[in-house]
């Protein structure tokens, strides 16, 4: 009798294995292209960040960078863990100095190159910028597939991929696109929480907000998308339990802030009192900031969005607002709305405002241009025929075109040699060592040292003698303080309000002294310029400069024949602008013979 095939037999047969191969062919389909697009998308994120990473070393001309987190992680060294100093919250100087020791292999080595070479610390500094600042990409297309879908995510992560602001700031070693990274955390959490409401996405939730706001404490204002979207998810379960874990996540935001912070609890006083001196900063409870521009915080937060994510993304954005109303997603537009409007309204109503201060809502706007952009191509391929590879390309032009062209140009200009260095390369070669030199405070401390050499020509190690320009004899009026025992009172001066001081005299008594030397830039020198009634002097003292000094050297960063950009705290720092061909300011190089420079 022939053999009959068991029941065993018959389930393992070939037919019976074809569902899991057919479920495997859909995933490659579907899956995978989505899972290349991504990387592809990070991939052009990370090397955007890391293109001219080097620019201005061995010297760090953002005076953020080269006073508060790099010198403050290399200061734990000293064995005090404690900041004494809160004006910034102390969690990326804490992930420095870990990963300063990770990479360089003790602290002994960190400190050596530091005073040495401190080009490697530095780059090492920016490079961890670009990584968190490649991960706050991904945790966007995270985010934006929970609360829409991957085609969504794809788009919202292309924008947030090449947005003008985070892939500059990914440059510098400051604590913006660290926090941006952890607000990102957060936002992933607060979507799940949003469609679901697990425990889990709660934990996430509380723990991005408080990293968040250990690294940059406006950026936990992220804390209003958890509202609403807790809010969401007391519709669907007992408004009780969502409570709870709303609560639950407040501690846990707590904790990791305490965590990354500990001496907020340690030193309260000096953490009190840092955070009352950066509200009064952001404020202007002291005095104005020079070159802030006129129109108050509300505009320029309003025209930094049409360059800092891109004008195609900021008018999307704003329809998107229109569009979740209209499909009555009324849950979805509360928690990526109103945050915005209340972040827009405090910190526009502050003294100082900065592009980069937008960074924290920058996901919300990227989710929802891509939101809008999505549902603009599907209905364009349902009722125009027109097909969704071709609409998903025009679109995606409209989108990205503008700020891939700012970032490529920026880059370019990143790349090449900082006017500040090719100025102080003719002045080695120009200007003899031990000289008298004035230099306005458009540089670092270390400016006039030969790093990782010591110097004969001065006590101080320095190439030269440099004249201070952090302490005055003037008073804003111009007049000399008076006398006290015989010797003439200085006060500081504070350097934001260096051009206050500045008065054609000033001229005289740098010749009296023998300071021979002027340097002038225009990230100073450009400040009076932008309300000329807020320092006459200044302008006074320039316009002298020019008519009695010698121009020796003097160098643009400007494109030969084009116009000058205005200064601004934005526009001078960064290089949006297509004028730009070098960065840094223009540098102007006096020589005076007067006096007893004769």
């Amino acid at each position: 009798m022939p053999l009959q095939p068991s029941r065993r037999t018959l389930v393992m047969q070939p037919q019976a294995a074809a569902p899991r191969v057919g479920a495997r062919t859909r995933r490659l389909t579907v899956a995978h292209p989505h899972r290349l697009a991504l990387g592809a998308i990070l991939l052009f994120a990370f090397l955007l960040r890391l293109w001219g990473i080097k620019q201005g070393l061995p010297f760090s001309y953002n005076s953020d960078e080269a006073q508060h987190f790099v010198p403050k992680a290399i200061g734990f060294y000293g064995g005090d863990w404690d900041p004494h100093y809160f004006l910034n919250p102390p969690a990326y100087s804490y992930l420095l100095a870990i990963v300063f020791e990770l990479w360089f292999g003790s602290a002994d080595a960190v400190i050596r190159s530091y005073t040495a070479n401190p080009t490697e610390v530095f780059i090492v500094a920016r490079a961890a910028c670009a990584i968190l600042g490649t991960a706050s990409v991904w945790l966007t297309y995270g985010a934006a597939a929970r609360l829409f879908d991957r085609s969504v995510a794809l788009l919202a992560a292309a924008i947030s991929a090449v947005a003008f602001l985070p892939v500059f700031y990914s440059h510098l070693a400051l604590n913006d696109v660290p926090a941006l990274a952890a607000v990102s955390l957060a936002l992933y959490g607060i979507a799940g929480v949003h469609q679901r409401g697990k425990g889990g996405d709660y934990v996430l939730a509380g723990l991005g907000i408080g990293l968040a706001a250990a690294t940059k404490y406006s950026d936990g204002i992220i804390a209003v998308c958890l509202l609403a979207a807790a809010a969401h998810d007391g519709t669907r379960r007992p408004p009780g339990v969502a409570l709870q874990r709303l609560v639950v996540a407040g501690l846990l935001a707590l904790v990791a802030f305490t965590a990354a912070n500990p001496y907020w609890i340690l030193s309260w006083g000096e953490f009190k009192t840092g955070l009352t001196n950066q509200a009064n900063l952001a404020a202007g409870a002291q005095q104005v900031k020079l070159g802030t521009p006129g129109g108050g915080g509300i505009l320029y937060y309003l025209w930094s969005f049409t360059w800092g994510i891109g004008l195609g993304p900021t008018v999307a954005a704003a329809a998107g607002v229109v569009v979740l109303l209209a499909r009555k997603l009324y849950w979805t537009a509360l928690l990526l709305v109103p945050v915005q409007i209340v972040y827009i309204i405090f910190m526009g109503g502050q003294q100082r405002y900065f592009g980069r201060w937008l960074m924290p809502v920058l996901p919300l706007d990227a989710i929802l241009a891509a939101f809008v952009a999505v549902t603009l191509i599907r209905w364009l391929a349902e009722t125009k025929r027109l097909p969704l590879a071709l609409g998903a390309v025009v679109v995606a032009l409209a989108l990205l075109t503008q700020s891939v062209l700012a970032d490529v140009h920026n880059d370019r200009v990143l790349s090449r040699p900082f006017t500040t260095n090719l100025a102080r390369d003719w002045m080695v070669k120009n200007i003899p060592a031990g000289q008298n030199v004035v230099i306005e405070p458009i540089t670092p401390g270390n400016w006039p040292t030969d790093i990782g050499a010591t110097l004969p020509w001065t006590p101080s190690g320095e190439r030269w003698y440099p004249y201070s320009t952090s302490s005055t004899r003037l008073s804003e009026s111009g007049q000399e303080l008076p006398r006290n025992d015989g010797r003439i009172v200085e006060h500081t001066v504070d350097l934001d309000q260096y051009e206050r001081y500045l008065y054609p005299s000033l001229i005289q008594s740098y010749e009296q002294r023998g300071f021979c030397w002027v340097v002038t830039g225009t990230l100073q020198a450009g400040r009076p310029y932008v309300a000329p009634g807020s320092a006459p002097g200044a302008i006074a003292y320039y316009k002298a400069l020019a008519q009695q000094g010698i121009l020796r050297y003097s160098i643009s960063p400007y494109n030969a024949g084009a116009d000058p950009v205005p200064f601004s705290y934005d526009w001078s720092i960064d290089y949006f602008p297509p004028q730009y061909r070098l960065p840094g300011p223009a540098i102007s190089i006096y020589q005076l013979t007067g006096g007893n420079c004769a």
